[in-house]
């Protein structure tokens, strides 16, 4: 095992932990409908920055606007798609069946399938972003895993926060905790190992599905969840601390 490797998979553990961490906080401490929101939308925020910080960038850089649109297409389809299959019809809705993007669980709650997709399919292009960084160098990939570590943190919030509220199980949450977290990891090592070296014109489909995949999740998933409740202004400003602390890590990487 490389030194480098070895860097790679002690800084992967920091976002991998504080994801669990954040998760089991979620669960240890009852969050009331404010504070709920609070922290989906400082989650939604710091997810967009990444977006505009990390991605954005990227895609623009390598200047392929068909292969863009391709990434982009197959990325807000299969969202859509997703959404499609899991929801209920609007007149079961009407008689308090699940909403849509939803699952019925076992406990008579709800299992938002499109929510933990979306955040997946986050979790797993963060970590592609970290082991690219650090096969690019090692202080940035120090300090991309550090902010990335803030953005997962409010991640494992905002999930464990939404499952429970949705009436799914305190065991089957830190099981799929658990699962993400491997994912992130996984893919950490594996931006780091085989998307190195991978081809430009894949890198440009793999970042803009991403793209869409996060944007979904930000507009579609937390922040609707984040105005179930009444708003206030320090409520929507938290959308603008995460966007902001994200950024200033963003510049400092």
């Amino acid at each position: 095992m490389t030194p480098l490797f070895q860097q790679i998979i002690t800084y992967a553990l920091l976002p991998t932990l504080a994801l669990t961490g954040g998760g089991l906080l979620a669960l240890s401490v009852r969050f009331g409908m404010q504070a709920r929101s609070a922290i989906l939308h400082f989650a939604a925020g710091v997810v967009f920055s990444v977006v505009a910080v990390e991605i954005l960038p990227d895609v623009v850089r390598l200047h392929d606007p068909w292969l863009t649109v391709l990434g982009f297409s197959l990325g807000i389809g299969l969202m859509l798609l997703i959404r499609r299959l899991t929801e209920s019809p609007k007149k079961a809705s009407s008689e308090g069946e699940p909403p849509t993007g939803t699952l019925s669980n076992q406990q008579g709650g709800v299992f938002p399938v499109a929510f933990l997709l979306a955040i997946g399919v986050d979790l797993f292009i963060d970590g592609l972003l970290l082991g690219i960084g650090f096969a690019a160098g090692a202080k940035e990939g120090i300090l991309l895993a550090l902010a990335l570590g803030v953005e997962v943190l409010s991640l494992g919030l905002a999930t464990a926060t939404s499952l429970t509220d949705e009436g799914v199980s305190r065991a089957r949450i830190i099981r799929l905790l658990l699962s993400l977290s491997a994912l992130f990891f996984a893919s950490t090592v594996g931006g780091a190992t085989l998307l190195h070296n991978l081809p430009e014109t894949g890198l440009d489909i793999v970042l803009s599905f991403g793209l869409a995949a996060l944007l979904f999740l930000v507009t579609e998933e937390l922040l609707v969840e984040a105005h179930e409740g009444p708003e206030k202004p320090w409520l929507t400003a938290t959308f603008f601390a995460g966007f902001l602390l994200f950024l200033i890590l963003g510049m400092i990487a």
